[in-house]
């Protein structure tokens, strides 16, 4: 019988750029499983001086390795023995007819092409020689026959593989889960050479030109399960390097809401140099302050809104003293973001265990990386709202000039306008927000929010200015602005009304900045 005659003989095909805890696996093969092994190159070598017996694959094809070791495995003596089917009889008398030996393992992972071209001194030449040919080949022939075939790409599964050979039921589960494996690390490291690749080209398309592809492909590792998602009845999980953004010093495990008010805090926090503190809650700024001391921060930004702070987030780009932590810890929050914190606030966070603290590594908010959405069967795709503060480029529409006090008032507005849900309204004098309206659907409404917002907190706004993330489409949303004791307005401009709005704005004295700058936030 056929199938006899191939089971007198275990193949394993090992060729492996990672060589961790290979000679430990291989020796278990050879030893306790019987089995033959295969290899090339330098895999050979390192098999051969931890004591065991390997057959060259130019020895078992017949077939020298040609073109610089470019073509080795690439030969119907390796596919064939990987993708023969054992329960079909032509397969299995074709394979005995042209002499092609059956192989049930193989071991492989890929040219390091990822951390190659990750090398500044990396050239284009070294990138393309680094560009694995047989081993995918290998592995997806492996994957693609994997009832028959055990595949390994990852050093981490060696102790799994052994542990299930003597079992035919749990060999066979894993054997598809590492097939699973081995077409997710095959995916992931083509899209890393058509990305390196695109950014090569002498001649992009328009896709490219605009900084977006004409195909996107996206792969991110799961870096950490979620309990759930924004509600307990949704699965959840965390993708890609957030967490290597932070490290996270004590408290709960993060949940989804979390990380989304996490990034949108680090964002607006990176919008400021001077010492700043910023009290966020579902995503949306309820009091930023800029001072000479965190602690003034702190009771400036908190004075906005003393409610809404209640489970919210609050970031500082200073390192967090005793001080703050001290004022900080009479009410109840759900993660505090900082680039360090003293000893002395350690001490005082550790009272509060569910309390998340958060180291944040380098520039928060210094990110340019594009935004991407889920919609109905696609995805959108954005660069972020990164636009610069650049007063040169704004415009005074109004008859009055702006004094000193109200440019400050206003840049400071501006920064925090656009990290506000639209409609958003921002009312607020230099270095400090005194009321904020977000999202609602009439801006007139999202202004009487912020009016109350600031009349609750016992905060006047005579001589504030108005921050407005669109242009004000009828006059009445500025009329509401002056009448609450705003004397400037800052605004993208753009509506078929700004004549009138302009004319009302100079009829109560306002000074009025068009910036040409839409930030919309849904």
């Amino acid at each position: 019988m056929l199938e006899q005659h191939f089971c007198m003989e275990k193949l394993a095909l090992i060729s492996v750029s990672d060589k961790s805890g290979l000679a430990v696996f291989a020796t278990a093969l050879v030893k306790e499983l019987g089995y033959r092994i295969l290899s090339t190159g330098g895999t050979a070598k390192m098999l051969r001086e931890a004591g065991l017996a390997v057959t060259d694959v130019s020895e078992h094809t017949g077939s020298p390795e040609i073109m610089e070791g470019r073509v080795k495995t690439l030969h119907p003596k390796i596919h064939g023995g990987l993708l023969c089917r054992r329960d079909s009889h032509e397969h299995l008398a074709q394979a005995h007819e042209n002499g092609i030996g059956l192989i049930d393992l193989v071991v492989v992972n890929l040219y390091p092409f990822e951390q190659t071209v990750a090398r500044p001194t990396c050239t284009f030449e070294e990138a393309i020689e680094n560009i694995d040919i047989g081993g995918p080949s290998m592995l997806r022939s492996a994957a693609k026959n994997h009832e028959s075939v055990t595949v390994v790409c990852d050093p981490a599964d060696y102790s799994r593989v052994l542990a299930a050979m003597g079992d035919d039921v749990v060999l066979k589960k894993l054997r598809r889960e590492l097939a699973l494996k081995v077409f997710q690390r095959t995916g992931t490291y083509d899209n890393a050479i058509a990305n390196y690749l695109k950014m090569h080209q002498e001649e992009p398309d328009m896709g490219a030109l605009s900084g977006f592809p004409t195909k996107l492909t996206l792969n991110y590792d799961l870096a950490q399960s979620l309990r759930y998602g924004e509600n307990p009845h949704q699965q959840a999980a965390l993708y890609g390097d957030f967490l290597k953004n932070f490290t996270q010093l004590q408290g709960k495990e993060l949940s989804y809401n979390n990380i989304i008010d996490i990034s949108a805090a680090a964002y607006l926090i990176g919008e400021f140099e001077k010492t700043t503190v910023a009290i966020l809650k579902h995503t949306n700024p309820c009091g930023v302050a800029s001072a000479d001391s965190l602690l003034e921060a702190w009771e400036q930004a908190f004075a906005t809104d003393k409610q809404a702070p209640f489970g919210g987030i609050i970031v500082v780009n200073r390192t967090l003293d005793e001080a703050l932590a001290q004022a900080i810890s009479e009410i109840f929050c759900e993660v505090i973001i900082a680039p360090a914190f003293s000893s002395e606030a350690r001490a005082i966070f550790t009272k509060k265990k569910n309390l998340r603290l958060l180291e944040a590594h380098g520039g928060l908010g210094a990110e340019t990386l594009q935004e991407v959405r889920t919609v109905l069967g696609g995805l959108l795709v954005q660069d972020r709202d990164k636009k610069s503060v650049r007063p040169q480029d704004y415009r005074v529409v109004t008859k009055r000039q702006p004094t000193e006090s109200e440019w400050a008032a206003m840049l400071f507005g501006w920064r925090v306008v656009k990290h506000v849900k639209s409609n958003a309204i921002v009312y607020a004098t230099a270095e400090r927000t005194l009321g904020i309206g977000a999202g609602q659907m009439s801006r007139v409404d999202s202004s009487k929010i912020a009016v109350w917002k600031a009349g609750e907190a016992g905060l006047g706004l005579k001589h504030s200015i108005v921050a407005s993330d669109a242009f004000f489409p009828f006059a009445d949303g500025l009329i509401a602005a002056a009448e609450a004791g705003a004397t400037c307005a800052i605004q993208p401009g753009g509506s078929v009304r700004d004549e009138e709005v302009i004319s009302a704005a100079d009829q109560r004295g306002m000074a009025m900045v068009f910036t040409g700058v839409r930030h919309f936030r849904h």
